[in-house]
């Protein structure tokens, strides 16, 4: 089995803020609106892509494969 994860953004908060947070808090991530999300198998960086509707569903597109260094 392989995990996969779109990274939105990230942020970084104190316990205490985070706690406090309730249903339609918003958190600031570190990027805008519109920047490619990355894409990550097994913990490892392996694309970006953009975020897109597909009916009720939300789901990435790859828009750029991340060559691996050797």
């Amino acid at each position: 089995p392989v995990q996969v994860s779109a990274v939105l953004g990230r942020s970084t908060m104190q316990v205490q803020q985070l706690l406090k947070l309730g249903r339609g808090a918003v958190v600031e991530l570190d990027r805008k609106v519109g920047e490619p999300v990355d894409i990550f198998v097994n913990n490892r960086l392996v694309a970006r892509g953009e975020v897109v509707v597909v009916e009720d569903k939300i789901g990435v597109t790859m828009t750029e494969i991340i060559k691996a260094e050797k």
